[in-house]
């Protein structure tokens, strides 16, 4: 066994280095695990072979598991500095800013009174507004100060993703 010492952001691109590997020996698996001759043909069957394969994608597993699983950890453990949150806090809190941001989005883009088209219960003749029942002012100004918000613990969760460590034991043969 041997020690690996990981960032947030190493140990992700890690794992989808193991999930390529692993995807290219399920391709390999698929394709060469079966063939077809006509009656009478002879031929080489494709290189393939079983144990190995079932094997590999085993240990690959086994990999990914305790790296996510270090990975897990450390995002519940590790606090960004600044912020007084763990880093998995902060991706939740991250996802709800981000459905806020989307529904500011629209808020802001509301006009305080707008004329509407057509009228709404066929009443011919008469013209018809479509007031906010808001302050629309305020609206864009959360947007921009919740955006401003969003983009300083974006950084500081990324500061924090690509310096603080972590460490995994892992299978000799893997690189």
């Amino acid at each position: 066994m041997q020690t690996k010492t990981f960032t947030s952001a190493s140990a992700s691109k890690f794992i989808k280095r193991l999930e390529n590997e692993k995807s290219r020996l399920i391709n390999i698996e698929q394709k060469n695990s079966t063939y077809v001759l006509a009656q009478g043909e002879e031929s080489e069957p494709p290189v393939y072979d079983y144990d190995e394969i079932i094997g590999r994608i085993d240990e690959l597993d086994g990999a990914i598991r305790r790296v996510r699983h270090a990975l897990h950890a450390f995002n519940a453990r590790t606090v960004i500095p600044e912020e007084g949150i763990t880093v998995d806090e902060a991706l939740i809190r991250l996802a709800q800013m981000n459905g806020k941001l989307r529904r500011l989005e629209r808020l802001r883009a509301v006009e305080p009174k707008k004329r509407l088209t057509g009228g709404y219960f066929g009443s011919k003749g008469l013209i018809e507004y479509e007031y906010a029942n808001f302050d629309v002012k305020k609206a864009l100004s959360d947007y921009e100060e919740l955006y401003k918000r969003i983009a300083d613990l974006q950084l500081r969760l990324d500061l924090t993703n690509q310096t603080e460590t972590f460490s995994v034991e892992m299978d000799d043969w893997i690189r």
